[in-house]
């Protein structure tokens, strides 16, 4: 199969903590732009986070003269929170995963998912939700302990099925595990949904520790890592990008394009595909 014959896909884009769907379409106008050339027709959805973040829920905000008595009008969403003090808890996950559930019901389904930072963590966990035997995995973990998080039911049909298919691809940009205790069951079983993730040498908001946690619930057979020389941000220079063609390629059309996939040049990027 060539390139020429590639169908459009229609991805879900999750941005980041602090910002929105159309801030996140901004930051991504380049990995646009490639997805499109290589399967021509495909759409890209970018969904805003449920939860309004005031100036005080922004690390180092620091509010100009015209913002000051302007709090309630933001421009920065969230899709949880991180709950208070030390707890391992988020809160408003319920209203996060329901706005996904709410895209994927009207825009869907979708073919992959790719996320930055926290929309990158919500990658992993959409793509998990989607597994066969993820909710029976759920249902295990809490009638062992009824303080651990419950599958959503937003994510089921009136029919008892997902509410559609597993991804066929996840991209992670700087993205990490929700705090284990609790949401074990998202990554336990293991992630079996093909995953690439991308970390940033220098990214001091989520370091390469906290990034491999996340890497290590992934199978490592269905997983790919990329490291760019950068920080928390998405890498939108050519050899990233091709990273990310390729690995959708492999993915989509399968492994019988890996002839065309190196003729494109993919495989012989300083990337460890």
């Amino acid at each position: 199969m060539s390139t020429k014959d590639n169908k459009g896909l229609k991805i879900l884009m999750l941005h980041g903590y602090t910002q929105s769907g159309p801030r996140f379409h901004d930051k991504t106008r380049a990995l646009e732009k490639a997805l499109i050339k290589a399967f021509p027709s495909s759409t890209l959805h970018y969904p805003t986070g449920p939860l309004p973040l005031r100036p005080a829920d922004i690390p180092g905000f620091v509010p100009t003269s015209q913002e000051i008595g302007n709090e309630d009008e933001t421009d920065s969403f969230a899709w949880w929170r991180r709950h208070s003090g030390d707890s391992p808890l988020y809160t408003g996950m319920d209203k996060g995963l329901e706005k996904i559930a709410e895209s994927i019901r009207q825009e869907g389904p979708f073919d992959g998912v790719i996320g930055f930072s926290q929309g990158g963590a919500g990658t992993a966990i959409v793509a998990s939700l989607l597994e066969p035997g993820r909710r029976q995995a759920f249902e295990t973990t809490y009638n062992k302990d009824p303080q651990k998080f419950k599958y959503p039911p937003c994510f089921v049909n009136d029919d008892g099925q997902a509410i559609q298919p597993p991804m066929k691809f996840g991209i992670v940009y700087s993205g990490f595990a929700a705090p284990f205790e609790l949401y074990s069951a998202f990554y336990e079983p293991k992630i079996t949904t093909p995953v690439l993730h991308f970390l940033g040498s220098l990214d001091t908001l989520v370091d390469e520790t906290r990034g491999r946690v996340l890497i290590d619930f992934c199978e490592s057979g269905s997983q790919r890592v990329v490291t760019h020389p950068g920080g928390h941000f998405l890498p939108s220079q050519k050899v990233w990008l091709d990273a990310a063609i390729g690995f959708v390629k492999e993915c989509v059309i399968g492994a019988a394009t890996k002839k065309d996939i190196k003729e494109e040049g993919v495989e012989d990027m300083d990337v460890p595909f």
